[in-house]
């Protein structure tokens, strides 16, 4: 382990917290999905009633929580991968999918007109750019 009060140091810690940080949000975003499906689907079928995703709620409600599921799997293993080996590789395709989920969020929130869900996303989607650009570090 590097010393935590130099530069590599840093970076490590930050590779772990924000992995770790991308896990928490998108494997309860993703297991909410799955344990409370009914419930999510019909908040989601009212959400998108008048956006012309209305007929593709269920497969949205599917493809989301795949990717939120992989995205915070990628993301949990990433993290211990990096504590215990310092390879950041599985991590960095976790915050890829993470990126990649939110882009997806973002786009169903702007079709929904629902500009300040579509807002909250933001610092979500750069703490993700941001976890790209750290765990590309080696």
């Amino acid at each position: 382990m590097p010393t935590l009060s130099t530069f590599a140091g840093a970076i490590y810690l930050l590779q772990i917290l924000a992995s770790a940080f991308l896990a928490i949000l998108f494997l309860q975003s993703g297991i909410d999905k799955v344990v409370d499906r009914r419930g999510n689907l019909e908040w989601l079928k009212g959400h998108f009633a008048k956006s012309p995703l209305a007929g593709v709620v269920p497969a949205m409600v599917i493809a989301i929580t795949i990717l939120e599921i992989a995205a915070g799997a990628l993301s949990a293993i990433g993290c211990a991968v990096i504590f215990f080996t310092r390879d950041s590789t599985v991590a960095f395709y976790g915050a890829v999918i993470s990126a990649v989920s939110i882009i997806a969020l973002f786009f169903g929130q702007r079709l929904a007109k629902d500009y300040g869900g579509a807002a909250v996303l933001v610092p979500y989607f750069l703490l993700a750019l941001s976890a790209i650009y750290l765990l590309a570090q080696r």
